[in-house]
């Protein structure tokens, strides 16, 4: 590995190339493997990554985990109830409106991560996989986990690109550097057939029954669709993480402990990652464990979110941001600054368990991931000097870290 010494306090700074063409063959035969969320597909994304993780002689396992493998049932669930509400307010049956409305709403609320999705518990059960890679120092007392999800998400009429296109062209969103709560009229839906109950307005009903009817068509969309390839999402974040994986192989990072984690299930509510944490939260401390999440970093602009939540905003620590933004300095890597989003990635269940996290993404002009869950979703339009700027990024963080401590 070739590093050079440089900035303030004796950092050492990451100067080595990733072989593009390497990183690009890899993310082609992974965009190959149809991957949703649970599946045999994922199953077999799994494994290819482990055989990837063996190629450079790191040794891993694959923990088979519980997951329901979806999002739009217990969602869709959720605005029918609404739906129901809304009906039935309307037609004059106030406290049925106000109750379906009212359960609607609790579905859809508890659903969202890093909540406790009590209705997952009642639906159909499948299995997901995660691939755990240990490297590094086995008894250091700090641990850096590196994350990226492997499966891919359903398309759907509602993530047509020409829709940030246009809000684009509207100006409305142009200097908010926190997306709009996409999943606004999702709940609101419900919260209105609720309401319209509880009142006995028929506008807020009727208002709340609309809402709540395109909800649960654009669930039942996205549930019919094919998983998109996925290149962007996570394919380039999963290629990266075995890039990252194969550099500390090569040249450990003395005094840490390294765990890459390639997760299953992230894009039906981070069920990968919520099961890693059942599973391994216990054993790492929030006081010596830092969490770098790679998401969708395929996109022309690099940059590290300063919070995301699908209701609430869970902000991200500010130590591990400016930990974050040092180190991008001293690579020369610009961020996109002060973004926010209002949903949700691998890194909230750790951010909302105490861990200091940081998530490491992309974006267009349009301030939306490339591509974003569309069929073009493939290699040939992910940007791989983005890619290099997120692994050099994830790596100088880790190297940080094996010296001082957040």
């Amino acid at each position: 590995m070739d590093m050079r010494h440089g900035g303030e306090g004796g950092d050492w700074i990451c100067s080595a190339a990733m072989d593009k063409q390497w990183v690009r063959s890899l993310l082609e035969t992974l965009e190959k493997i149809d991957r949703p969320s649970a599946s045999p597909g994922e199953k077999a994304a799994a494994e290819w990554v482990q055989g990837e993780f063996a190629k450079l002689g790191a040794e891993s396992r694959i923990e088979v985990e519980s997951a329901h493998g979806t999002y739009w049932w217990p969602i869709g669930i959720g605005t029918a109830l609404g739906l129901a509400g809304g009906i039935a307010a309307r037609r004059g049956k106030r406290l049925a409106g106000a109750l379906l409305g009212a359960a609607g709403a609790a579905a859809i609320a508890t659903d969202f991560p890093p909540r406790s999705r009590p209705l997952r518990k009642v639906l159909p059960k499948r299995e997901t996989y995660n691939v755990i890679c240990e490297l590094g120092d086995p008894d250091a007392e700090r641990t850096v986990v590196l994350t990226a999800h492997h499966d891919a998400p359903n398309a759907g009429l509602i993530f047509h690109p020409g829709i940030p296109a246009l809000v684009s062209k509207t100006g409305l969103f142009q200097h908010l550097d926190t997306s709009p709560m996409l999943m606004a009229p999702v709940i609101g839906g419900p919260v209105l057939s609720a309401l319209g109950g509880l009142t006995g307005s028929r506008k807020v009903a009727t208002a709340g029954a609309v809402l709540a009817a395109g909800s649960t068509a654009a669930m039942v969309d996205v549930g019919m669709r094919d998983a998109v390839p996925g290149a962007n999402d996570n394919g380039a974040a999963t290629v990266a993480l075995i890039e990252l994986v194969r550099r500390f192989v090569a040249d450990p990072p003395e005094g840490v402990r390294l765990i890459a984690v390639s997760l299953g299930s992230e894009e039906s509510f981070s069920e990968g990652i919520k099961a890693f944490g059942e599973r391994h939260f216990a054993d790492l401390p929030t006081d010596s464990t830092f969490f770098i999440n790679l998401e969708a970093i395929g996109s022309p602009f690099l940059t590290v979110i300063r919070g995301e939540g699908f209701l609430k905003m869970f902000e991200y620590p500010q130590e591990a941001l400016i930990l974050a933004d040092r180190t991008a300095e001293e690579e020369g890597i610009e961020l996109m600054p002060n973004l926010r989003i209002r949903n949700g990635t691998d890194g909230l269940e750790p951010l909302a368990a105490g861990y200091p996290v940081v998530s490491i993404c992309s974006c267009t002009e349009h301030k939306q991931p490339l591509n974003y869950h569309w069929p073009n979703d493939t290699s040939e339009f992910v940007d791989f000097d983005t890619v290099e700027e997120a692994v050099r990024l994830a790596e100088a963080m880790t190297r940080r870290l094996s010296r001082e401590w957040v």
